[in-house]
């Protein structure tokens, strides 16, 4: 078995890998790449071998791609490139003969009005039409997408924000990567599957205005604003318009309770409890 991560010098890649050797997975028989395969070094040490793949240059892919039997097709992060980045790696992986992707999704991509959801919904389509046996991993919220609050907590006492008493059911980065380990480590057993894949524990913004200050030992409060106060906010920040205006709806989305509860599906797939946020906030603190 041969497995190539796309995406293995960002910070969920690069725990995946390191998932894959812990569980047992033989270091020779993981490929990690990126843009820039010299942030791999660290994992060329440890015996993986590592090779560029950039998706915005398809010619990159097939020698990266050769010979593999299964991909790990992280979701990019640009919205406006990703649909076109993921597409490329899907022609290059049926080109290459692989057996089995592995995508990262979003919460409920086929059926949600979360702003992010379309590039996904549309990737799972080319997946589906592709032919080739995939599995989808539907990561929910990262805990770890709350350090800025943290910061501001830690510096202000306070944080703002526009999510109401809407509810997120986060894990850690490290949590979604053993899950993703665990599929790529037997795809087969895993082949067609979609996996809402959440925390254990759904909270509000008021309940990580205590964690936070539990964890920097002083109050914090959280200010909820309108989805136009919250803009105005950002931009004041020092946002640009665009992203202040996406990160506001992001919020708003959770306020609509886009994000869902807890399903268990993390949990069944790693065999072991989600990581609570507060335990991320503390490592970060």
């Amino acid at each position: 078995m041969s497995v190539v991560i796309v995406g293995a010098t960002g910070h969920l890649g690069r725990l995946v890998v390191e998932e894959l050797l812990e569980r047992g997975t033989p270091a020779g028989e993981v490929v990690a790449t990126g843009r820039d395969a010299d942030r791999l070094a660290a994992l060329a040490e440890r015996g993986v071998r590592t090779a560029r793949a950039d998706l915005d240059d398809p010619a990159t892919l097939p020698s990266a791609l050769a010979g593999a039997d299964t991909l790990l097709l992280i979701s990019t992060s640009e919205p406006g490139r990703r649909l076109p980045q993921h597409r490329a790696a899907v022609e290059a992986a049926a080109a290459a003969g692989i057996g089995h992707i592995v995508y990262t999704s979003a919460p409920r991509a086929d059926d949600t009005t979360l702003v992010l959801a379309p590039d996904h919904k549309a990737t799972e389509e080319l997946l589906a039409a592709s032919g080739i046996a995939h599995t989808v991993l539907r990561n929910n919220w990262y805990n770890e997408n709350y350090e800025s609050q943290l910061y501001a907590a830690r510096d202000h006492g306070a944080f703002v924000g526009g999510a109401g008493q809407g509810r997120v059911p986060s894990a850690s980065r490290r949590d979604f990567a053993a899950a993703a380990a665990v599929v790529l480590a037997d795809p087969a057993a895993h082949a067609g599957a979609v996996y809402e894949l959440t925390g254990d524990t759904a909270w509000t913004y008021p309940e990580l205005a205590a964690t936070l200050s539990a964890v920097l030992g002083t109050e914090v409060v959280y200010k909820d604003l309108s989805t136009a106060e919250h803009i105005a906010a950002l931009v004041e920040a020092g946002l640009d318009e665009g992203t202040a205006s996406f990160v506001a709806a992001l919020d708003a989305n959770i306020r609509d309770g886009v994000l869902g509860e807890p399903t268990g599906d993390l949990r069944r797939l790693t065999g072991r409890p989600s990581t609570p946020i507060a335990d991320t906030l503390r490592d970060l603190a």
